[in-house]
């Protein structure tokens, strides 16, 4: 076992128990874009019930928007609707549910990483190329993400 191997000893093996890892690249995907699609309507219909001054500040309320959507929706239950419509949920590196304060760290470097479109290159390589399919801010954090299990 590498240092690396321990310092994930809550998780899920992804060569003992694949299962867990199974498509989940392709899931973070579709969650992410129905994700999108949430918060855009969310921004949309509050730039609406602004008598549409809101749409001068699209991109700052959606921004706003996102940032409240994903961490209520990960402090909650470790995945925003979009994750739980495919069957996916974060888990800490101790296997646990995400905590309000680790959702809110997971959506603040997700948010900032949106903004440059290196690291966001560099989340997709790592999430299909690493040992837990770790996107950046998984691998700073110590999280990943997994389908759910069946409890």
């Amino acid at each position: 076992m590498t240092y690396y191997d321990a310092a994930y000893t809550g998780l899920p093996d992804p060569e003992m128990d694949s299962q867990f890892y199974e498509k989940v690249p392709s899931r973070r995907l579709v969650a992410w874009v129905f994700d999108g699609i949430i918060t855009f309507g969310i921004t949309f219909l509050i730039s609406v019930f602004t008598v549409g001054l809101g749409f001068f500040i699209f991109p700052i309320i959606w921004l706003v928007v996102g940032l409240l959507y994903r961490t209520f929706t990960i402090a909650s239950k470790s995945s925003t609707w979009g994750m739980r419509v495919v069957g996916i949920e974060f888990r800490d590196k101790n296997g646990q549910k995400l905590s309000t304060k680790l959702a809110l760290a997971h959506t603040l470097i997700f948010t900032i990483g949106t903004g440059f479109f290196i690291i966001q290159i560099l989340s997709i390589v790592l999430i299909l190329t690493s040992r837990y399919g770790q996107s950046v801010q998984d691998m700073i954090l110590g999280t990943t993400a997994i389908n759910r299990p069946i409890n």
